[in-house]
């Protein structure tokens, strides 16, 4: 029952569906044509949920707040690459940045978890939008 009420709203939700014919194929015609960026949400809930463990495990307010803070920039960046896959740059700092803190905190500890594991998602996520910012023209 799930997987309908998700298909549904993402009919509903893009407005190119709604400038098709309401037949049964017409109907669905959009939803293939809508880029949804789940690598990035993806990430921003292993960032979000990496804070939130800290916090859960050693009591870290710093860490729930840097891990919610930067798990909702990755969401809200992930979001904008949704709406317009040109829009990257909201992702690619908010990785960017989490790829050199993390990267020199695993490099001082040689601790995978949880600096190592962070470095290596933003690591990651910063080749994604790198790659994906080289493929496409700019359109100035």
């Amino acid at each position: 029952m799930f997987p309908y009420l998700l298909v549904a709203q993402l009919v509903v939700c893009n407005s190119s569906v709604l400038h098709h014919s309401f037949s049964p194929v017409g109907f669905f015609a959009g939803v293939s044509n809508m880029s949804v960026d789940w690598a990035g949400y993806g990430y921003a809930a292993l960032v979000a949920s990496g804070g939130v463990a800290g916090y859960v495990k050693a009591g870290s307010v710093p860490s729930l707040a840097a891990g919610l803070l930067f798990g909702g920039l990755a969401g809200f960046g992930a979001y904008q690459i949704s709406n317009d896959p040109n829009n990257i740059w909201v992702s690619l700092a908010t990785s960017g940045t989490l790829s050199a803190v993390m990267g020199k905190r695993f490099y001082g500890s040689r601790k995978f978890m949880p600096a190592g594991l962070m470095a290596g998602a933003s690591l990651l996520m910063v080749g994604k939008l790198s790659l994906a910012l080289l493929q496409k023209p700019n359109e100035s």
